[in-house]
């Protein structure tokens, strides 16, 4: 059985991760890329044992695990009667070939070790042929080849490979995973103690590169580097997660496929990074983008692959039962031919918002956002699945109109900036139109709050963007309605939900009731009422926030407030986002409020700092 979602670490290499467990398990792997067949998928139910152990064969009295530094090589520590060993797991940045290193290290004591491999390719349908070599062993099945390369003697055993070794204090004995297309010979071996010096190396100058110095460093550094580790490094794409159908309700079917590039996480991801200076993420993500959505402005899609493809048909993976039984297991997303308004604010958002933070311009990027704005001009009138990605009827969204009025604002703040050609006056026009449609139709005085859809009487957390995008100021009495009934109805134990997920809300989402809370819209509260000046109440719910994280400083999409568990994909990259945002705009806030420095206009309502 799988462990806590909370209990798994993160590894990567910039173009595919793997998850590890508290006790040193690896039971997560996609080969060679983030969103590949060549999966091993422990984490859904296939393999009782996990997918790669390595523990002392006596019971473990005491694990304890740590990154190196601000690097992403985990460092595990069990302890047995005979002694504590160390586990270092990392993938190194690469070029063709994926490696998985393991690094076993004697601490104190001499402890026997035991070893246990399960391949599975193709999330755990397929067993491959497996033949030992003069250096390890080799796994081979259709388009996939494995080389496990180690100077322990390999067993097979019922279809696992096994090993069983001692290690003493000062012994280092190397495991080096390698895939490969199964019709070439096997790469060069690697070396896992330079792996180990360059990898380390990598991350440490990355790091460097971090302006921030304020109160949050620490989960604010920790959240940038998961966030660069879900960056497909080859085409400049951002994954949402590294995971699919974990579910959002424990035994539950809200079961989706996170490992493919939504527009809006990718560039509110894109957001944090130029916020934090990392601007060749900028460029990369830049360039992602405008070959993604090339072609008509009415094609656009919500979500892309990670090299820009467009047909992410969804599946269900019968054979496997799901992480605690949750059940169906997907891969692909039926989303991805959804209609989501919203995403053309935040495209447009993030190329004004990396312009400003120094990003050269681009003729290409500026065409594009001509051409989107086009589409726009009618399109913003259409009812559409919304932030969400309801299942159900298409409906008016407050969310999707107020970040219809950021596109056609954020391009009308461009021209008059830049002093770039384009039609502004009739942006301007679009812009103010939308704007009072939104306070007309999306407000009721009724009840003195934004609602979740024209008409309707529900609310919906994403409205806490209106004040985050400059829509209206945090302090406006519309926004303070909206909040405070927020604060009535979605927050739960302290954390906020993204709406009522119950059998009233069916109808609009079309899927059974019951989730988590949301955490990025618990950040999104903390910065609201920062901008609204309480920085003590944003404070507080800030450090809860944290407080979810597991020991790793890693966070899921969403939390189980009665299992008080973590739940869905992980670790989620919106959650991150939302995390680095919050901790800049509350040391913002803390300087304004001391007079030791001023708005950062290079945030999403970064003028509105302070209502």
């Amino acid at each position: 059985m799988a462990a806590r979602i909370e209990d798994y670490g993160l590894i990567g290499d910039l173009q595919t991760a793997a998850l590890v467990s508290r006790h040193g398990c690896i039971d997560w792997l996609c080969f060679p890329r983030f969103d590949s067949g060549a999966c091993f998928a422990a984490l859904l139910g296939d393999a009782e044992n996990g997918l790669w152990s390595l523990a002392p064969a006596g019971e473990v009295s005491r694990a304890t695990r740590r990154y190196r530094g601000d690097t992403l090589i985990l460092e595990t520590e069990l302890s047995c009667d005979d002694g504590t060993v160390r586990l270092i797991d990392f993938m190194p940045p690469r070029g063709q070939a994926p490696d998985v290193v393991r690094i076993v290290e004697g601490v104190e004591g001499t402890v026997r070790m035991r070893m246990d491999l399960t391949i599975r390719f193709d999330y755990g349908s397929i067993v491959p042929w497996v033949r030992r070599r003069p250096e390890g062993l080799l796994a081979v099945a259709g388009p996939d080849a494995l080389f496990l390369a180690t100077p322990v003697e390999l067993v097979g055993r019922n279809f696992h490979t096994v090993a069983e070794f001692d290690v003493a204090p000062g012994d280092r004995v190397p495991f080096v995973l390698t895939w490969f297309p199964s019709n070439r010979e096997p790469p060069e071996r690697t070396d896992a103690e330079q792996a180990l010096a360059d990898t380390e190396s990598y991350w440490r100058e990355w790091v460097t590169d971090c302006v921030h110095v304020g109160r949050f460093r620490e989960p604010l550094v920790r959240s940038l580097v998961t966030l660069k580790a879900l960056t497909y490094a080859p085409t400049g794409g951002i994954v949402a997660a590294a995971t699919t159908s974990l579910p959002e309700a424990l035994g539950g079917a809200r079961n989706w496929d996170y490992r493919y590039c939504w527009l809006r996480d990718a560039t509110l991801t894109l957001l944090a990074l130029v916020r934090a200076g990392y601007d060749g993420e900028a460029r990369a993500w830049r360039d992602w983008l405008l070959r993604a959505i090339a072609g008509r402005p009415d094609e656009v899609q919500i979500m892309y692959g990670i090299a820009g493809e467009r047909r992410l048909t969804e599946l269900e993976l019968g054979w496997l039962p799901g992480y605690e039984g949750s059940a169906p297991v997907r891969i692909g997303n039926a989303a991805s031919r959804q209609r989501q308004l919203d995403v053309y604010g935040e495209v447009l958002d993030a190329l004004y918002h990396a312009r400003l933070a120094g990003l050269e311009p681009s003729k290409e990027a500026w065409a594009l956002t001509g051409k989107l704005l086009e589409w726009l001009e009618d399109g913003w009138r259409e009812p559409d699945e919304g932030i969400w990605e309801v299942r159900g009827p298409r409906r008016h969204f407050t969310h999707s109109k107020v970040m219809a009025w950021v596109a056609f604002d954020r391009a009308v703040r461009t021209l008059e900036d830049d002093g770039l050609e384009g039609p502004v006056d009739r942006w301007r026009r679009f812009r103010d139109e939308i704007h009072e449609e939104v306070c007309r139709e999306g407000f009721s005085a009724e009840i003195g709050t934004f609602t979740q859809s024209y008409g309707s009487d529900r609310l919906d957390a994403s409205l806490l963007m209106i004040p985050l995008v400059g829509f209206l100021p945090a302090d406006d009495e519309r926004v303070a309605g909206t909040v405070a009934a927020i604060e009535r109805e979605l927050v739960r134990d302290g954390f906020v939900e993204r709406y009522r997920a119950d059998e009233g809300n069916t109808a609009i989402d079309g899927l059974p009731p019951g989730e988590g809370t949301f955490l990025p819209c618990s950040f999104w509260l903390a910065e609201v009422y920062a901008l609204q000046g309480r920085l003590d109440e944003a404070e507080a719910l800030f450090e809860r926030l944290l407080g979810l994280r597991n020991d790793l400083g890693l966070l899921s999409e969403e939390y189980d407030v009665v299992a008080e568990r973590l739940v869905g994909n992980f670790p989620q990259a919106f959650t991150h986002l939302a995390l680095v945002d919050t901790a800049l705009t509350l040391d913002e806030g803390w300087c304004r409020r001391a007079g030791k420095g001023t708005v950062d206009e290079t945030r999403p309502g970064g003028a509105q700092l302070g209502g």
